[in-house]
């Protein structure tokens, strides 16, 4: 049964980030958002998501995982009541960045009731794997329920449909799950996480700010410099002033964890694109409904399961290294090859081929870069550095989205507003995707060469950090 409410908990997290990629056109016809502001609703809630994760693990251990779980929750559905009522796009907005920071609270809570609840050996295994495939489930999910929800009911139920499972998960875990222990002394880093997020949050404002103003204008320097000031006002918190830093610099002088870090922000720079562009051109060019949308997002998702399950036994067979080069060099293909979409493009050759090139290429990624991270991180540290690895994909997705969104809309505005200037912005988004992938692709030589078959300790740091 613990294994129940903590996979529900994790399901209802995926599930979040993908679900409302297919409501983003009805978001905005029904709330009038603006040119840069679409992408907000994706990017609050990633930008929350990863400057609180690292939070959210301390959370959990000082106050108990039970209390972090059933709080997490309780955000996490309560923010989803007031996205699903918002009337105004600010409002939206506001209400995904308190479901990432419930999501952030909750994710961690999750592993750690596993890993307290299962003896190391198999049974934990199982119990992790299990946990690993709800979580793909639920990205998996996502852009199918979104499609049906926004088809049949409305966009609101995108997030809706949280309360009463939000609910249902809350009173099984006050039923099930054992009150736990506070930690004894733990401090949270709470000004670490503020600024850490602040910041993030700044400086991807600032880049779709230029979209309108330009890169010279007041209004896209004063938050590209905000937030450069708060992350540098982050960084010094975490080197003095933090007793218990959210983010140990130390961790850093590790080669394999610093540059698995720098990888895997390029990686995900690219792979938020795909889900978001996609989506707005099969209905905004091709006239599709939100339903028909989520469907042809399936052969996707199975196929970044299906390379994520491939991915072990061929780091065991080429090496780790060789695995994050193989699969950013797939991806980047699947990504140029979606840069030649026009506004006739087939559904097959146009979208659904290229789409499972790109996210085949994209799930050999994960388990190899989390293995490589933590297979160099001090003894004790692989739980970190794993929450680590997942804030950065995060960040690189969030921070990537704003800026090839407004490049997008930079290359759509010079040629006009018909189908074909809107579907060139996005093939120019895909394009430089592609460019990023051969950049990480490149990045990979700064990885250690680390043994070919990865020790325990890194293949559990893996499954963690590829599940999120």
């Amino acid at each position: 049964m613990k294994l129940l409410v903590t996979c529900a908990a994790q399901f209802l997290v995926v599930l979040d980030v993908s679900i409302v990629n297919v409501a983003l056109p009805a978001m905005r016809d029904d709330l009038g958002f603006g040119g840069s502001g679409l992408e907000w609703v994706v990017n609050a809630y990633a930008l929350a998501f990863a400057g609180f994760l690292l939070l959210g693990g301390r959370v959990a251990d000082l106050f108990g995982r039970r209390r972090a779980l059933v709080g997490g929750l309780a955000l996490f559905a309560g923010a989803s009541l007031a996205g699903g009522l918002a009337t105004a796009p600010w409002m939206l907005v506001a209400a995904r960045s308190v479901q990432g920071l419930g999501g952030a609270l909750l994710m961690p809570a999750t592993l750690a009731i596993l890993t307290a609840t299962y003896p190391e050996g198999p049974q934990r295994a199982r119990a992790v794997a299990v946990w690993s495939a709800v979580g793909a489930a639920g990205g998996a999910a996502g852009s199918v329920f979104g499609g049906l929800l926004t088809e049949f009911l409305s966009w609101r139920w995108t997030l809706l449909v949280n309360v009463p499972i939000g609910a249902a998960a809350i009173v099984a875990a006050l039923l099930v799950l054992d009150p736990g222990r506070e930690g004894g002394g733990r401090r949270l880093d709470l000004v670490g996480a503020v600024t850490a997020t602040a910041g993030l949050t700044s400086l991807a404002f600032g880049v779709t700010q230029t979209r309108e103003h330009g890169w010279g204008a007041a209004a896209t320097l004063a938050p590209l410099v905000a937030g450069v000031l708060l992350l540098l006002v982050f960084v010094a918190v975490q080197a003095w002033v933090a007793r218990e830093p959210l983010m140990p610099l130390r961790l850093f002088r590790s080669r394999s964890v610093s540059s698995a870090n720098v990888v895997i922000l390029l990686t995900g720079g690219a792979g938020f694109a795909m889900w978001y562009f996609v989506s707005l051109y099969l209905q905004n060019v091709r006239g599709y409904g939100a339903l028909a949308a989520g469907l042809a997002f399936l052969p996707h998702t199975l196929a970044i399961i299906v390379a994520a399950r491939v991915a072990p036994r061929l780091m065991a067979r080429i090496g780790i290294r060789s695995c994050v080069v193989l699969g950013a060099l797939v991806g980047a293909a699947g990504f140029f090859w979606q840069s030649r979409l026009g506004v006739d493009s087939g559904l097959v050759t146009g979208v659904l081929l290229p789409g499972v090139v790109m996210t085949a290429g994209m799930g050999l990624t994960f388990t190899p870069l989390a293995a490589a991270a933590t297979t160099g991180a001090a003894r004790g540290d692989s739980g970190l550095v794993s929450g680590l690895l997942n804030s950065s994909r995060q960040i690189g997705g969030s921070v990537g989205l704003a800026a090839l969104a407004t490049v997008a809309a930079a290359h759509t505005q010079s040629l006009g507003t018909s189908g074909a200037a809107v579907t060139a912005g996005y093939s120019r988004a895909f394009l430089i995707a592609s460019m990023l992938l051969l950049v990480a692709a490149v990045a990979t030589v700064l990885l250690p060469p680390p043994p070919r078959t990865p020790k325990a300790p890194a293949l559990a740091g893996a499954a963690r950090a590829g599940a999120a």
